[in-house]
């Protein structure tokens, strides 16, 4: 049963993909794991990995059940498709994480860019938290992301992101070819939000205002679910505001509640760490708020 799901959803993502798994000799990739709550706390009952990605280590968290993904080969090649899936059972609790940046490689004429297809399927009061480390992408890169959530009745789903533009102390920042994500999120069986961006340096005026303007890296948090309401959304707008000011690397953010059931955090600065510093706030705020929980201590 949750093969013929993965497969029909899978399906429906890679027509979206610009480049599918059969041109260009695509190496597709596969994580899937299934969460389910037992009495003491949400455990992995379904794994498969085909390399070179692979859950490295599951930890108890006190009820929930954290996850480190591990990425065996230098990153994403010219022609390399990662497919996870990740499925929590009704009330089941998880964490995803990976052990470092997930660094995306230059494009080769004959294998094309690289694409990574991730999704989430939350059944009643299931809750996930996909806190992943920053995105790198490397001269000359062409990186495909799609991104959906499903989300049953009471689920709750956390993820944030950072986006870094290249290696900035060997001069590749907007260096990349381009950057294409998709992330679209279900509540039972109606579309709630959908993203769509798309950026290619050497086409667009990245550095003007109303764009970048100075700015170089971004990050997003998103929260989804029926129980979000606008006291959660100012809750974290006002974590945000007791930020000390960086001078060398200032934050600009705003929050909002989204469309249905949503909130998003948007941040841009000009370093990794300082995002992720900031989302940590935001996500603890969240955890606090929404879940009744305290942040996540963890040490990879």
């Amino acid at each position: 049963m949750v093969t013929s799901i993965i497969m029909e959803i899978m399906t429906i993502m890679l027509t979206d993909i610009a480049v599918t798994s059969s041109e260009k000799g695509r190496r597709i990739s596969q994580l899937r794991a299934v969460f389910e709550k037992r009495e003491r706390g949400t455990i992995i009952t379904s794994k498969y990995h085909t390399a070179p990605i692979k859950i490295a280590k599951a930890f108890p968290l006190g009820g929930p059940v954290g996850v480190i993904v591990m990425d065996v080969s230098p990153g994403l090649l010219a022609g390399d498709q990662y497919e996870l899936y990740w499925k929590a059972e009704d009330e089941a609790h998880a964490y995803i994480t990976n052990q470092s940046f997930t660094k995306v490689h230059p494009a080769h004429e004959d294998h094309g860019g690289s694409a990574m297809i991730q999704c989430f399927e939350l059944g009643k009061g299931a809750i996930v938290e996909s806190m992943p480390e920053p995105t790198m992408l490397y001269r000359d890169a062409e990186f495909t992301m799609h991104t959906e959530v499903r989300l049953a009745e009471g689920a709750i789903w956390m993820g944030a992101e950072v986006l870094c533009p290249g290696r900035a102390l060997r001069g590749e920042l907007f260096a990349y070819r381009f950057f294409r994500s998709k992330f679209n999120v279900y509540y039972k069986d109606e579309l709630i939000y959908a993203q769509n961006q798309f950026i290619e340096p050497l086409a667009q005026r990245l550095t003007v205002r109303g764009c970048f303007a100075g700015m170089t890296h971004t990050g997003v948090f998103y929260a989804f679910s029926d129980r979000l309401q606008a006291a959660h959304a100012e809750a974290i707008r006002t974590v945000l505001s007791e930020l000390p000011l960086l001078e060398e690397h200032p934050i600009e953010w705003g929050v909002s509640m989204t469309y249905k059931y949503g909130i998003a955090v948007m941040m841009a600065s000009t370093a990794a760490w300082a995002l992720q510093e900031a989302l940590s706030i935001a996500w603890a705020k969240a955890r606090e708020v929404v879940l009744g929980l305290p942040p996540i201590a963890l040490r990879k």
